[in-house]
Formats: structure tokens, sequence, C-alpha cells
């Protein structure tokens, strides 16, 4: 028996908290890091163009896929409806996002035209390794989005793209979510970039707002004042719901499901533009709302959303792009991020989402690390 080594980078044998209170505020502060590293070697900075060499297919074969299907479970499911709206975006590829465990028992209608694209941090979650057994039986291409190289998901995909995090300690994924739409954005582009989608100029573009990431992402995490203050007002709360429109719902989604998970508090997320088909019934001075409404292209009608919460009596937090005199005027609460192009200020209000649920977590007296009923990875069904 022949077998092949693999070498264990450093990182993932160290584990310590280096002076923060939890592994999970340390993997949060880590997140400027970790995108330089994603970034290395997969940025042409000279040529202002995405270069991915992991990738083994041929320009034909890039040019073959048809449509796009992410997959994953948790918070790589989130990661992976904001990938579809990366790849549509970016490549002009049809994308669809699915949670692993229905993806793998409906027949999707898939074949060799299709690219399914799984995204997990352990890379042996159970039910992301049968649906991508289910999309290769099926004969699609496969790539995989994961944190731990050589792991299953690593070992069955055709092409892996390595989050390179170092290991995460906390339950609920921070680093990991980061590291994975980033990526996503990175592959997205370079689907564009090798199809003809994007023209150099906005090319040029794009390369420049990721490469500006790492830099923002620092400014960000050196102010945890706002979401202190805020902590203190929330955490009494039993009910939230999360608004977003456009790419910025699966941001919402993505910060409801840290609130529940480390601060056992009721959230759920929604379009926005769904509030009116039934969850406005849950308003009242009881349900607080947190609305990422930052300066895009959808900000008047999550203006108009906002304002219907507040005529009954809710209390609404919003996420605003600083420099915004009018939305503050309009909520009970503001959390301010930078003004930024549309894909980064996506990219860019996970921030706040992390760092609200981590504070009112520590408000409530949670176990962040570690929360009840809970696993880092899920192995079994």
């Amino acid at each position: 028996v022949v077998r092949k080594f693999h070498s264990i980078p450093l990182e993932w044998t160290v584990v310590g908290k280096d002076g923060y209170r939890h592994f999970m505020l340390k993997e949060i502060m880590e997140q400027s890091q970790v995108v330089s590293q994603i970034l290395s070697g997969r940025i042409d900075f000279e040529n202002r163009s995405f270069q991915l060499e992991e990738l083994p297919f041929s320009l034909d074969e890039i040019n073959d896929i048809d449509n796009i299907r992410l997959i994953g479970s948790g918070t790589s499911y989130n990661a992976a409806l904001l990938g579809r709206y990366f790849m549509e975006t970016l490549s002009g590829i049809p994308s669809e996002a699915e949670t692993s465990s229905e993806f793998r028992y409906r027949q999707p209608i898939i074949n060799e035209k299709t690219l399914v694209i799984s995204i997990g941090q352990s890379g042996e979650t159970a039910d992301t390794l049968g649906a991508m057994a289910v999309a290769q039986a099926k004969g699609a291409r496969t790539i995989t989005i994961c944190n731990v190289d050589g792991s299953q998901a690593t070992r069955m995909a055709e092409a892996k793209l390595l989050m390179r995090c170092g290991l995460e300690i906390g339950v609920a994924s921070t680093k990991t979510f980061m590291a994975s739409i980033i990526i996503l954005t990175i592959l997205g582009a370079y689907l564009g970039q090798k199809r003809g989608f994007i023209d150099k100029k906005t090319l040029s573009t794009l390369v420049a707002d990721i490469s500006y990431l790492p830099r923002l992402i620092g400014e960000m995490l050196g102010n945890h004042e706002p979401y202190k203050k805020l902590s203190r007002e929330l955490f009494r709360y039993e009910h939230l719901i999360y608004l977003g429109r456009g790419s910025m719902y699966p941001i919402a989604m993505e910060g409801a499901l840290k609130i529940k998970e480390i601060s056992y508090i009721h959230a759920e997320a929604h379009s926005a533009g769904e509030m009116k088909h039934g969850p406005i019934a849950l308003i009242d001075d009881r349900m607080a709302t947190i609305a990422l409404a930052p300066q895009t292209a959808l900000y008047e009608k999550m203006m108009n959303n906002i304002k219907e919460i507040k005529a009954r009596d809710g209390i609404v937090v919003a996420v605003s792009t600083e420099g915004d005199d009018e939305l503050p005027q309009e909520v009970d609460h503001i959390l301010q991020i930078p003004k930024v192009s549309e894909l980064v200020n996506t990219i860019i209000s996970t921030i706040p989402m992390q760092l609200l649920a981590y504070y009112i977590a520590i408000q409530r007296g949670c176990d962040v690390d570690q929360p009840r009923n809970l696993a880092k990875s899920v192995t079994v069904e």
C-alpha cells in the first residue's frame, strides 16, 4: 500500500484565543487577514484580472457550462444563496442555490453542462457529500469550496478552492462564511472573465474593489462600541426579524442564523418585499427588526418597508451607509458601514451581523463558542 502524505500547515496545530475572551471573537477579528490570504495568488494585479490555477477546466469546458447549482447547509447555504447573485451578475450563467439535504433527494435535472459548487467548512457534512455524489452520478462538473484540504469533499470534487482560514473553533461559522463569499466572488468574476461576459473596465474595477477589502474589513473591526451599546438594548427581545433585498437578503439570513445559534433568540429572515405577504402581522413593540438598508439600487424600497414597520410601532435597527442623513430619522438605532460599491457593500454587511450577534449573546450569558445542541461538523443525517 502506497499512501500519499499531506503536510499540515502550522496554523492548524496551534490553538489559542490570543488574548480574546472567546474563539468566536478571535475568528471574527481574523477576517481581514483571511481575506488577504484568499486573494494571494488569485488576483493578477499587473493585468487587473483574476486567476484560479486550482481549476483544471479548459476554456471550452468553461464555455460549455450552461447552468450552475450551489449547495450547502446552514451558513454554507446562506453563502450559496449569495453566490447565486455573484454567479449570475459576474459570469452571466443561470444559477440556483439549494440546501444539500433537499438537492440530494429530489432527483435534480442536471447533466454534463451543469457546474455544481458545494460549500462547506469541514468537507465532511453528510448531506453535502451525498449531494455531490448525486451530481457526479448525473455527469455534472463539481467544484468544492472548503477549509480542510484532504477532507472527503476535496477528494471527491474535480476541483477544490480552499478557504485558507486556518482552524475555526467556534461552532458558529464566521471567518469561513466570509471566506466562502469572497471565493464565490472571485470564482464568478473568473468565469465571467473567461467567457468574455465582463469587459476590461468592469474587471479592473472589480479587482480594485476586492483588493481593498482586507483594509476595509480591518477598519470596520476596529470599533466595537456601537455593537456593545446596541446589545444592551436588544438582548431582552425574544423575537427578531431580519430584512434585506437583493444580495442583502442572504446576509439577513446569515444574521438571523447567527443570532439563533449563539443567543437562542427566535429570529427569522425575510426578503423585505415579502413583508406584506404575512410577516408584517408579527410587528409590534415587542418585535425588533434588523433592516439591511445601505444606499444601493433598492434603497428607496427598503425605506418604504421600514416606514411601514414604524407605522405599526415596530422597533427598527438599520444598517446604513455612512453619510446617509435620511434613514437615521426614520429608525430607532443605526449601525453604519462605509460608502463603497454595491458588491463590496454586500460583503462588508456581514461584519455588523456577526458583531451584533456576538455581543447580544454575551449580554444574555450564553456560551458563544459551544452553543447548546449544535456541532461544528454534521457528519450524519
